[in-house]
């Protein structure tokens, strides 16, 4: 396991292969609303109880004998670059509706990290990305995510608003309005990379969003 602590970051190089491998989260709220019967039985004689050989509660189903595991979301993402410039883009839905972002979603089946950061940022920005490494691990654990945000660099300028987006636009670093930007990991992301760009080194960045902080996701 890979313990996360608060504005740790590390040489990217060294450590983005490791990090891949050993990663693994595990959160304690099992509490899944609308989970009343077992998906594998139909049952609705469940109890979140500790199985035999485990340390942790989980949904068991008394008449099957099946244990539900639920596992944290995967939040996969770039920081699309363009010389000092990045590719943000104005939320179409909610949460966090009328705000901008880097472009993010949730990993799908099949794919890895790369693919999926890759994706998302051709479905939001319609944007096509040259991945450069692992930028940031930023973990919620009271909702159970955790983001993979990649340092990325344009292909080419052309760009627009996918499904889900308002507007797309090339914000100079340093002209970001932290304000307006829809999610804490996203500040993070830019904020250290914003720092990496003013050392002239490019680290990889892990922090936490404290599970008793009243903040946005």
């Amino acid at each position: 396991m890979v313990i996360l602590f608060a504005s740790e970051s590390t040489c990217l190089s060294q450590t983005y292969l490791r990090i891949l491998f050993t990663v693994k989260m595990q959160f304690s709220t099992y509490d899944v609303p609308g989970f009343n019967f077992c998906s594998h039985c139909g049952s609705k004689n469940i109890e979140k109880k500790i199985p035999e050989g485990d340390n942790r509660e989980r949904i068991v189903c008394n008449d099957c004998g099946i244990i539900h595991y639920f596992n944290p979301y995967i939040v996969v993402g770039c920081i699309p670059t363009y010389e000092k410039k990045v590719l943000l883009c104005k939320r179409a839905i909610e949460p966090r509706k009328g705000y901008w972002t880097t472009p993010c979603g949730f990993m799908e089946n099949g794919e890895t990290l790369e693919e999926g950061a890759k994706r998302e940022t051709l479905e939001e920005a319609k944007a096509r990305v040259r991945i450069i490494d692992l930028q940031t691990i930023y973990s919620l654990p009271h909702i159970n995510q955790v983001y993979f945000i990649f340092l990325s660099e344009l292909l080419n300028l052309d760009f627009g608003a996918g499904d889900e987006t308002l507007d797309v636009k090339l914000v100079p670093l340093n002209e970001v309005n932290y304000e307006e930007i829809a999610f804490t990991g996203v500040i993070h992301a830019l904020k250290s990379y914003q720092k990496d760009l003013d050392a002239g080194q490019f680290r990889l960045h892990r922090s936490y969003l404290p599970v008793d902080t009243q903040k946005l996701h």
